[in-house]
């Protein structure tokens, strides 16, 4: 059943679907198999905006998109090296809302919330609640990047830094410009994969006229996800100089294949993107069933080396707690 979509982007945060009975009734599948899975919500709860519905294969219970939010048994078993902070990043933070972890940028934790949960997000378990950025904390980030000359670049993330509005991205990216040494902003979001009407043309136009670099980096896994609307919203996005990115995660049963992952690539292309990481999985407790072994990584990254040119071919790597910068494999 395909949902009809014509309200802004905050309303269809508002009415994202959160139950796995209504989900199962959307994708007309049995209730039944929904059921045996919805405990996990208790862990991490479900929320799935209705466009990335629409994306879905009806009466598919394998579909790469469910599985990627469908809340899943397997989430409660204990597994060896699985943890709730895999990227150690308490030991990152600088400033409340604040991590520096690689020598030139520092990342923000700009808003908590997302319009989807990801079953094998990384940060399931961060403590948004201690990383609110309030006025004076803005004042003590500025100060510690004025004292840290080495920093040109800084990152909005989250949870998902497109859940603030317009003017309260334009703000912050404002008092950063203002900061000499700051030459790029870049912008880390699933948020116009999953509802693309949030790439407002007023946000690419204001962002530009900072003067600063801009650049978006997107999340999409499967090129069933770069759907017609997001083609369309982006375009002024890319007319108008703004970089834009592309970042992976490798998933069992989702894109662990090079055919899928070369079909993506293309996607992406085709909407002016470009694939810059594969990650392997962050270890994150409650995600086991997503990893996929180096073994099978390799292979599927020299197969895309066959297939692809090599700018199509983005860079598996591994974040690792504690590292200066991203390990590649």
């Amino acid at each position: 059943m395909e949902i009809q979509l014509q309200e802004n982007w905050q309303r269809q945060i508002a009415k994202a679907v959160t139950s796995p009975t209504e989900l199962a009734e959307l994708l007309s599948l049995p209730p039944s198999w929904m059921k045996q899975h919805s405990a996990a919500r208790e862990l991490f709860p479900m929320r799935v905006p209705r466009h990335f519905v629409n994306l879905m294969e009806p009466g598919n219970p394998q579909d790469p998109l469910l599985l990627q939010v469908m809340p899943h048994a397997q989430e409660f078993i204990d597994v060896a090296g699985f943890t709730t902070d895999p990227l150690v990043e308490s030991e990152a933070t600088s400033a409340a809302g604040m991590l520096h972890k690689y020598n030139s940028r520092v990342l923000l934790i700009f808003r908590g919330g997302c319009a989807i949960n990801c079953r094998y997000c990384f940060r399931r378990h961060f403590p948004y609640q201690d990383h609110h950025l309030s006025q004076e904390k803005w004042g003590a980030i500025e100060h510690y990047i004025t004292q840290h000359p080495e920093v040109n670049e800084v990152i909005l993330s989250g949870g998902d830094p497109l859940m603030a509005s317009d003017a309260q991205i334009i703000k912050a990216a404002k008092r950063l410009a203002k900061l000499p040494q700051i030459k790029r902003l870049r912008i880390h979001s699933r948020l116009p994969i999953v509802i693309p009407d949030r790439l407002t043309p007023e946000l690419a136009k204001q962002l530009k006229a900072t003067g600063l670099q801009i650049v978006l980096v997107l999340h999409a896994n499967h090129p069933q996800e770069i759907s017609a609307l997001l083609k369309r919203k982006i375009s002024l996005w890319h007319q108008l100089g703004i970089t834009l990115l592309n970042q992976s995660v490798l998933l069992a049963g989702v894109n662990d294949n090079a055919d899928t992952l070369a079909d993506l690539s293309e996607a992406l292309f085709s909407a002016s993107i470009l694939p810059y990481y594969l990650h392997q999985l962050d270890k994150v407790a409650g995600a086991a069933h997503f990893e996929v072994s180096d073994e099978t990584a390799f292979a599927i990254r020299a197969q895309l080396l066959k297939t692809l040119p090599g700018f199509l071919v983005p860079k598996l790597v591994r974040e690792v707690g504690g590292e200066a910068s991203k390990t590649p494999l």
